[in-house]
């Protein structure tokens, strides 16, 4: 079959590919150029990540393709049930990546609890001249053992994020009305610990969280999970981040609420307008920043590249 991975594969995904037979088409198309790449290439299948679009007009455009696959969670850049009425097969690899971004987020919350997202802005201009004030301003940090992490969204990523959370002390609570029980497996010194983690509506969750981190899909209609009405619920001088999706949080609350003192800090991993974030959130300075690699390590892309390739070989 001839396959474009528009956004790139995984050095083993695309070996794995080559060695069925596949023609493989790896350098980046973009998106006024698609529809005629694809056809002329009589492509059967693409493969993206989060940065090519594949919507209803593409599809009509390209009755070559059989099928549409996702590497990563989500799959808000594809019209998934257009095209699968369509008779393509559209498929993602949701496992492959929950270990890398539940790290991920653990990084944010060390990093805002200790101010290490500001001071290392701080140190190279101020470090030499202002060493002590440096001090002083960011020596008032906090442990994250004791503290209580609610969970929004408790599916394999929000499940891995609680694992890694309960191993640092942390309380964890979980609010997701499409799962039926918080379990989570713990591996502790070659022992593995089942941990039943309570499951709490949403405004009880944020009520009693010191850090909320939030990992759900995006909205059919646009709207943000957490807005200023959710804010507002949460404790003061709480954390939120965001590694889900850009407007999951919605960024003019957010930046209202650390404006306001109500909340200490935030996170953010995935940005409206992506690949073009608004430039008054990232200048801000409560919020840490990193640019939506929440999946972007070695071993995920690995792992991600490996699946799709195993999802093409049960398709032929």
């Amino acid at each position: 079959m001839n396959i474009l991975a528009n956004d790139g594969i995984s050095p083993s995904g695309e070996q794995a590919l080559r060695d069925a037979g596949h023609n493989l088409y790896t350098d980046f198309v973009e998106a006024d150029q698609l529809e005629k790449f694809i056809q002329d290439q009589a492509i059967d299948g693409i493969l993206v990540r989060s940065a090519t679009k594949v919507r209803q007009p593409l599809i009509d455009a390209c009755p070559s393709l059989k099928f549409i696959g996702r590497g990563g969670v989500g799959m808000d850049n594809i019209d998934v049930e257009y095209a699968r009425n369509q008779g393509l097969t559209v498929f993602n690899t949701p496992a492959s990546s929950s270990q890398s971004v539940a790290e991920l987020v653990m990084g944010h919350l060390f990093s805002l609890a200790r101010h290490h997202y500001d001071s290392n802005r701080q140190m190279p201009s101020r470090g030499a001249k202002e060493f002590k004030n440096l001090k002083k301003a960011f020596g008032k940090g906090a442990e994250l053992r004791g503290k209580t992490l609610g969970i929004v969204g408790f599916g394999r990523i929000g499940r891995s994020l609680a694992s890694y959370a309960l191993g640092c002390g942390m309380n964890v609570m979980a609010h997701d009305p499409f799962v039926s029980d918080g379990t989570v497996e713990l591996t502790v010194g070659g022992q593995t610990i089942s941990v039943d983690c309570p499951r709490l509506d949403l405004n009880e969750l944020l009520k009693n969280s010191d850090m909320v981190s939030v990992h759900v899909p995006a909205q059919s209609d646009g709207s943000a999970v957490i807005g200023d009405k959710e804010i507002a619920t949460m404790k003061r001088g709480a954390f939120l981040v965001n590694a889900a999706r850009g407007g999951s949080v919605d960024e003019d609350a957010l930046m209202s609420a650390l404006d306001s003192g109500h909340l200490a800090g935030a996170g953010l991993d995935v940005f409206v307008g992506e690949p073009a974030p608004r430039a008054d959130v990232l200048a801000h300075n409560k919020i840490a920043l990193t640019p939506h690699i929440g999946a972007a390590t070695l071993e995920a892309q690995d792992r991600i590249g490996l699946e799709l390739a195993a999802q093409i070989a049960a398709l032929t």
